[in-house]
């Protein structure tokens, strides 16, 4: 018999626990587009102890949380760690079904299911926790709900306001880094029900300009072939392994947790364009690379790239593909580096566009290893 199916239709939301809201506002509002949907009502915030707003691209939904009192969950969460992902949220078909079947696996279940029903509409609920410490998964489900969320009031929008200009629409994947991943995979599927996609294992060490040098990791993709949403995870390789820029982010985030989420885009030279015009720094890529990428593309008979070569240059986007299928991706500088504050955590986004390549861009990591470690030895 096939396993039972939890029912995830996709991605639902992600929660960011932060000390400054109006810098994540203009963060998202001004500089990405989003469009701010919704804020936690008065009565919502009395109980938590927490301002919240939620804000939308395309399929891409963020909320933002912070703490007026102590007790707030974000106030919890940010007297341990950095600014970063709290909890991460999980749209389903049948939210009483999902837990039942998580229950039965051996999943955490941290309340009973939370109904909330108004207006003709439903919405159900309930966290689990996960081996990534203090981060839950949370997971949903709405019948003709007409709101974010229980306690949560709509922002009345504009009707003429566009689409996001960059034509973000959905999130491609999500990477979390830990120090040791087997426990998580593990979880990912025997609790999750999720499959192996793709894995990398590599080290710089035979490239590092002085000898006793460099640093790798594993990293090894897990999915929901009914949904289609994809986790990566990464852990460091040895030799070296506490230089690795993986065990970097355990530090400095104080635990595991999601290093990046993946935007997907269909233009990526128009908004990187746009993005760097507005002051947002991405990190660099050698022009060595470049040199070799014709040659590279070549070997893996990608013949067919449409973006000039001088133009990805210039803009330092990465690109990798198989047989005429190819894509294109590049990573925004991590929080702390972006707002020059540790607190602000090592959290970044990378932006991708996808031309029939379904891959993680094997290889790109390395050139984005690098370039990490290069931004991390400025900071020394």
């Amino acid at each position: 018999m096939g396993k039972t199916s939890l029912g995830i239709l996709g991605y639902d939301s992600f929660h960011f626990a932060v000390a400054n809201a109006e810098r994540s506002r203009n963060f998202y509002l001004d500089t990405f587009d989003f469009a701010e949907i919704a804020k936690a009502g008065a009565d919502l915030v009395a109980r938590s102890g927490q301002t919240s707003f939620v804000v939308k691209a395309g399929e891409v939904v963020v909320v933002v949380s912070s703490a007026v009192r102590p007790e707030a969950k974000a106030s919890r969460f940010l007297r341990k760690h950095p600014c970063g992902v709290m909890s991460l949220s999980f749209q389903v078909r049948d939210a009483e079904h999902a837990m039942k079947e998580l229950d039965r696996r051996g999943a955490t279940v941290l309340s009973d299911l939370f109904v909330d029903q108004r207006d003709g509409g439903v919405y159900k609920s309930f966290e689990i926790a996960t081996p990534l410490g203090d981060l839950n998964y949370r997971f949903i489900e709405r019948k003709e709900y007409p709101y974010f969320a229980p306690g949560f009031e709509n922002v009345k929008q504009d009707p003429s306001i566009p689409t996001n200009k960059y034509g973000i629409t959905s999130i491609d994947h999500v990477t979390s880094n830990m120090r040791t991943m087997a426990p998580f995979l593990f979880w990912l599927e025997h609790v999750m029900g999720m499959e192996p996609y793709w894995d990398v294992t590599f080290h710089t060490e035979d490239v590092a300009p002085e000898k006793g040098k460099g640093s790798g990791l594993k990293s090894k993709v897990m999915w929901d072939p009914e949904s289609g949403i994809r986790f990566a995870n990464n852990e460091p390789l040895k030799p070296y392994f506490n230089a690795s820029q993986i065990a970097k982010f355990v530090e400095d985030n104080a635990g595991a947790g999601v290093q990046h989420a993946a935007l997907l885009v269909p233009d990526l030279i128009s908004v990187v364009r746009s993005l760097k015009n507005k002051g947002v720094r991405f990190l660099k890529t050698p022009g060595a690379y470049y040199d070799e990428l014709p040659k590279i593309l070549a070997e893996r008979g990608v013949t067919n790239l449409a973006e000039p070569m001088d133009v990805l240059r210039e803009l330092e986007i990465l690109v990798d593909g198989r047989g005429d299928k190819y894509m294109l991706q590049i990573f925004l500088e991590d929080a702390a580096l972006l707002y020059n504050e540790p607190q602000a955590g090592p959290f970044f986004f990378e932006i991708i566009q996808r031309v029939g390549h379904p891959g993680f861009g094997e290889g790109n990591f390395r050139a984005l290893f690098e370039a990490i470690e290069r931004e991390q030895q400025k900071q020394k």
